[in-house]
């Protein structure tokens, strides 16, 4: 949360002004819920449209830096700083790594192979590996019986995605784990954030828009000698690109980070929830892609492992730091 600025003496004693009403929203935060969901669900068709003319690596890379020009924009607006200290840049550009460059960068290259539909659904599974973390690392977040039975019912969900009984013959299988592991990697950030950043000084938004800067910095250096420099830029997929970047990372978490402010962390992260029906209702009414019965029956079972792992979570006592994500 931003810091109040102090104010400023006076020559002589005034009456103390009335405190300011509380800010509100010009939008209920219904109706922001919904833009998020509707944001993140179609970021998954925007990577989709951007890997038609430009490689993974760039889109990824535009991505980063349209995120990070909104968030950039409005720390400028708000006057705020950036977070200070060698040791706390260090702790972001780990995060950086995990929850933004590393996972963007995935999904970007399993969606050259698997449906954007598929992939949303596999980003839906990132509560379920941070409950397999948690079961594996030891932490202040030890699982419950029932948050370990949603454990095992969202991996019997993603096989039934998969069509395990008919020996995942009907998706291609390095692009599900890119997108696998993609939403795994969200989850070792999560805890790393946890562990390191949660008392850290700085306001959220300053701390997600260096990291996000830092994971561009990131991706600058490593496209260009991964990844063939886009020699055009076609108009779709670059306004793609620039909608990936501007509204499923930038402006996302500006609505993200008011939602929590507004109702909390837990009714702000039931957008995992809806993002993958979204992304298959967008893959399959715009992109035209197929969907058999056992993707959606599949995400369903999926979904309602991940709700059970995040049921009778204990809070933590460090306060949290959003981080922008998909």
């Amino acid at each position: 949360m931003t810091t109040a600025p102090a104010p400023t003496t006076a020559p002589a004693p005034v009456v103390p002004a009335p405190s300011p009403a509380p800010h509100r929203p010009l939008l209920d935060w219904r109706i922001r819920f919904g833009v998020l969901s509707l944001i993140w669900g179609f970021s998954f068709l925007f990577i989709k449209v951007g890997n038609e003319a430009f490689a993974p690596l760039y889109v990824t890379l535009g991505r980063m830096l349209f995120g990070t020009a909104v968030l950039f924009a409005v720390l400028a607006v708000k006057r705020e700083r950036l977070p200070r200290g060698v040791r706390v840049w260090g702790h972001l550009a780990v995060s950086a790594f995990f929850l933004n460059a590393l996972p963007f960068s995935l999904f970007a290259y399993a969606e050259l192979t698997i449906p954007s539909t598929l992939a949303g659904i596999c980003n839906a599974a990132s509560p379920l590996w941070a409950m397999l973390l948690a079961v594996v690392v030891v932490s202040d977040d030890r699982p419950t019986r029932q948050r370990v039975a949603g454990l095992g019912l969202g991996f019997v969900g993603v096989l039934i995605v998969l069509g395990a009984w008919q020996g995942f013959s009907g998706q291609d299988p390095l692009g599900t784990v890119l997108a696998l592991v993609a939403s795994a990697s969200y989850a070792v950030g999560w805890q790393y954030v946890r562990r390191t950043l949660g008392g850290a000084g700085g306001s959220h938004l300053s701390k997600s828009g260096t990291q996000l800067l830092l994971g561009t910095v990131q991706l600058a250096v490593v496209a260009p000698v991964f990844a063939p420099t886009p020699g055009s830029f076609p108009a779709l997929p670059l306004l793609s690109v620039l909608a990936l970047g501007a509204l499923g990372t930038g402006v996302a978490f500006l609505i993200q980070y008011g939602l929590v402010e507004e109702v909390g962390p837990t009714t702000a992260m039931m957008v995992t929830y809806f993002v993958p029906v979204i992304a298959t209702a967008a893959g399959v009414a715009i992109l035209g892609e197929h969907l058999t019965w056992n993707t959606p029956v599949g995400a369903l079972v999926v979904l309602a492992g991940a709700a059970l792992t995040q049921s009778g979570t204990r809070r933590p006592r460090a306060p949290r730091t959003k981080i922008p994500r998909t």
